[in-house]
């Protein structure tokens, strides 16, 4: 069973939070993510329109919390997947979320400058400069996306302990795994852009919660892991034989207190600039001989170690960070001589990934006699 919201406009005609919403708000007709008109000096520019309860958020809350009670109540197995769009942007906020971190200091991230973005690789410098560019934000807007980035996070924290709250009255609880995890981070400005689709640890260092009562020991652990370590972790502990092409390994040694082989290294790749399509003013078809937006090779790879990191623009250098000594990712070692042999290593490290991706299963099942 799918309920599906994808939480943008050109896909609302598919959406049963649109359709359910026309059918219960009483003001259906204003945007769901539509903001206050006039709001009052100091308050949240971004404060709803619309009434949480009406909110994507609360409606992949309950829907949640019904496929739960129906699925726990049912006494088979069963996996629920739970999406929420929140905290991404747009940064509309519904009360009392749009004031609960009113009178916060909130630490902003340093001003970025022209000059700074024009140092770094044609690719990251497309995606920052794209579009309307943002480094130079006026800095109390920049305070309120902020505020209004933790609502966010503060309507989906609610929803989630309503969910676990249903699976406790569900008395399926301790038979069950949860698995709290999100796609990317959102840069909110650090190194002049706002959302994603950058290498920085804003955007690619993310929560990864497990919780499975008498299996997953509760501690913090250290170790780098990659989102694909989810699948075989949920087939290990459901008792699944874990195939043997998948990628990921699997972390339920690790959280039970096993004998687990950590990784040296955790990777990423991506499109930068992102090749969107199909009209809008970010629109960056790709045109042979061109590349993408003047950019010719815009795919790009990432590898890193516990204490370097190289972000790889195959035709457009890249950039090289001691996350040790320089963790706000801002000195680019790339290009200096004394670091040229860990750059060919690193570079190494993501060819040896690429071409062994799926080395568990080199051969085909059909050549198997």
């Amino acid at each position: 069973m799918v309920e599906l919201d994808d939480g943008i406009s050109r896909t609302d005609p598919y959406s049963d939070y649109v359709a359910w919403r026309k059918a219960n708000d009483p003001k259906a007709a204003i945007p769901y993510n539509a903001t206050v008109k006039n709001p009052p000096a100091g308050s949240n520019p971004f404060r709803a329109e619309i009434d949480y309860r009406y909110s994507p958020t609360a409606w992949t809350g309950e829907k949640t919390r019904q496929l739960l009670r129906d699925f726990s109540s049912s006494g088979k197995p069963f996996f629920l997947y739970s999406s929420f769009f929140k905290p991404h942007a747009p940064h509309t906020v519904h009360p009392p979320f749009d004031s609960m971190y009113n009178g916060v200091e909130i630490p902003l991230p340093p001003q970025v400058e022209l000059k700074q973005i024009q140092a770094l690789p044609k690719p990251v410098q497309a995606l920052i400069l794209r579009g309307r560019p943002e480094y130079a934000m006026n800095r109390t807007q920049l305070e309120w996306i902020y505020r209004s980035y933790y609502g966010g996070v503060s309507m989906v924290d609610r929803e989630v302990g309503s969910i676990l709250d249903e699976l406790d009255r569900s008395g399926a609880a301790q038979n069950t795994i949860v698995i709290l995890s999100t796609d990317h981070g959102d840069q909110l400005l650090e190194h002049g852009l706002q959302g994603k689709n950058l290498f920085y640890e804003a955007s690619v260092h993310i929560p990864l919660l497990v919780k499975y009562p008498g299996h997953a020991r509760p501690a913090k652990y250290a170790e780098l892991v990659e989102t694909v370590d989810v699948l075989p972790t949920l087939l290990d502990f459901a008792g699944i034989p874990i195939p043997g092409n998948c990628q990921g390994r699997s972390l339920a040694p690790l959280v039970r207190g096993g004998a687990y082989a950590a990784r040296d290294a955790v990777f990423a790749e991506n499109i930068i600039p992102e090749v969107i399509t199909g009209g809008g003013a970010f629109e960056m078809p790709y045109v042979s001989g061109q590349g993408v937006g003047g950019i010719r090779h815009p795919d790009a790879k990432m590898v890193r170690t516990r204490r370097w990191k190289l972000n790889y623009y195959p035709g457009n250098g890249g950039e090289l960070y001691d996350l040790s000594s320089d963790p706000g990712e801002t000195r680019n070692l790339y290009s200096d001589p004394a670091h040229a042999g860990r750059v060919r290593d690193l570079q190494q490290q993501i060819l040896d990934w690429m071409i062994t991706a799926d080395e568990t299963e080199q051969i085909a099942p059909r050549w198997l006699i």
